[in-house]
This record gives C-alpha cells, sequence and structure tokens, in this order.
C-alpha cells in the first residue's frame, strides 16, 4: 500500500463522500474512485458501503482506518525528524481575527505532542487580510475563513459554521429566533477598508454592496454594534458579551475555516501540520 493511496482512503474515511473527499484532495473523483477500488482489491475486502447519499465504513475499512492513521502519522514524524536534521525547525502560522476557536487549542496541542522540537510562530492578523499574510510571504500557512481569492494557493476546508446576524441585545430584532437577508436591507453594515479581497468582503456582507463604518477588526466591528447600531455577520457559536445578540441568518452559506498555503509550498513540516489540523478540527467541543 502506497502511502498515497492510504492518504486518498483516510480522506475519503473522514468525509464520507467521495466528491467531498476529491475537493479536499484537490483532484477529480474518477481517478479517486479507481484508487480506491484498487486498494479494495488489494485488501480483499470492501473498505465502504455505498449510497447516493455518500459512503459509510464497513468493518474492515475501520481497521484500516485507524492503522492508516497511524502509519500516516509515522510517515509525517519521519519527515519532520529529518527536515529538523536539515535545519527546518519553526512554522509560521497566520490566525485570523479570533484565535479562541477551540480547534486552535486542540491543534496546538496535538502538534506539541507529536513534534515538540518545532517552533510554532503565530502571527495574529486583523479581518483585512483573509490569507493572514500569506501572499506576502510573512506566514507559511493560515488558519482563516473562506472565502477569499485562492489563486496560487491550495486550501483545506477543516470546518464549516452556520452564520447569524450580530446585534445589540436591545435591537428590536434580536428577540427573532431567525431573520432573512430582505430584512437587514435598510440597516448599515460592517465594511472592510478599500483594496479588501472582494470575494471576502461581498461573503460578510450578505452577498450585496452595503453601507456603514469601516472595520479592521472584531473588536472595532463590536464597537460599531454597541456606539452606532451597525449591524454584520459573525460564525454561531461564539461567546459575546451580555449587551450583544446574534441571531441565525437564513440563506447564507456556512462560513468555512480552511488552512491555507502557498501553492508548492514544499516544505515538509506543513503537511503534518495540515494533517492534525484537520483531524483537530473535525471533533466538536472543547
Amino acid at each position: 500500500m502506497e502511502l498515497r493511496t492510504l492518504r486518498y482512503f483516510v480522506a475519503v474515511a473522514e468525509e464520507l463522500h467521495f466528491g467531498r473527499a476529491a475537493t479536499r484532495l484537490h483532484m477529480s473523483q474518477p481517478p479517486l474512485s479507481r484508487a480506491i477500488k484498487q486498494l479494495e482489491a488489494d485488501v480483499g475486502a470492501p473498505l465502504f458501503t455505498r449510497s447516493p447519499a455518500g459512503v459509510t465504513l464497513t468493518a474492515v475499512g475501520a481497521v484500516l482506518l485507524d492503522e492508516a492513521r497511524a502509519l500516516l502519522g509515522h510517515a509525517d514524524r519521519v519527515r519532520v525528524r529529518v527536515s529538523t536534521a536539515a535545519g527546518l525547525t519553526a512554522v509560521t502560522v497566520g490566525i485570523l481575527g479570533d484565535g479562541t476557536d477551540p480547534g486552535v487549542a486542540r491543534l496546538a496541542a496535538a502538534y506539541r505532542r507529536t513534534h515538540p522540537g518545532i517552533d510554532i510562530r503565530v502571527r495574529d492578523t486583523d479581518l483585512t487580510d483573509p490569507t493572514c499574510g500569506l501572499r506576502a510571504g510573512l506566514v507559511d500557512v493560515a488558519l482563516t475563513r473562506a472565502p477569499f481569492d485562492e489563486t496560487a494557493l491550495t486550501v483545506r476546508t477543516l470546518r464549516s459554521d452556520p452564520v447569524g446576524v450580530v446585534l445589540r441585545a436591545d435591537d428590536p430584532l434580536a428577540g427573532r429566533d431567525r431573520l432573512t437577508p430582505a430584512e437587514l436591507d435598510d440597516r448599515r453594515w460592517f465594511q472592510f477598508p478599500q483594496g479588501t479581497d472582494p470575494l471576502w468582503q461581498s461573503y460578510w456582507n450578505g452577498g450585496r454592496p452595503r453601507e456603514g463604518p469601516v472595520v479592521r477588526s472584531v473588536q472595532e466591528c463590536l464597537q460599531a454594534v454597541l456606539w452606532n447600531g451597525t449591524i454584520g455577520l459573525a460564525p454561531l457559536g461564539h461567546d459575546l458579551p451580555a449587551e450583544f445578540a446574534v441571531v441565525p441568518l437564513t440563506g447564507m452559506a456556512p462560513s468555512r475555516v480552511v488552512a491555507a498555503w502557498n501553492e508548492g509550498d514544499t516544505n515538509p513540516l506543513l503537511r503534518s501540520f495540515v494533517e492534525i489540523a484537520t483531524t483537530a478540527y473535525r471533533h466538536r467541543g472543547p
């Protein structure tokens, strides 16, 4: 069994969907399906039960998943040790806006356990650059949110979060169970500075042009709500002070938490970091 084929298998086993796994692996679905069928032939038993809704692991597949993760983890540790011996001992990580996400804490703990000799340097960035300095060469990998211009970048989705509207707690809409974009057409929304990625700006403005104050950080967003009654979007599940309310917004695509790095970057420390991040963000809760 080749390590590459095992990585294909793990992606399908974690996504439980060939299409999503192919997207994650940055390949088309037919060669992925062929690789899994060949792996099943090599093993001598089905690894997945297939249905129109997706796939589920067979008992044999569940055993192979545990072993594949262990083998791939060992392979990554070998790469890291070799990289360390060659003088590659640090990874710079860009984190967008809010480093309190429990996925970050799980990732940090898992990475310390598996790669104690690697120095992780963190660059906290504001909301004006969703790539966290990747294009400028300031970081090796970004933990951020899509969508943004992915040209020349490789992007791995780690988790998807539903989105809500941030309001002042005494706002007339704050007591609603949910809101629609049309109900917010007459409100002022956060704006990002001129030159900010237009895909990023459009998403956080609900897909259409808006007017409102320019902000650069999460704190500036909250202060704009508190002082001016401005509204904006935020992922659900974040704890906010009692002065604020977040109401789910219908018709909005979820906010994708992603890892992003420069396309073609061959730093072996990146692969290990991204694989550990994928596992850390897959689990909900603290």
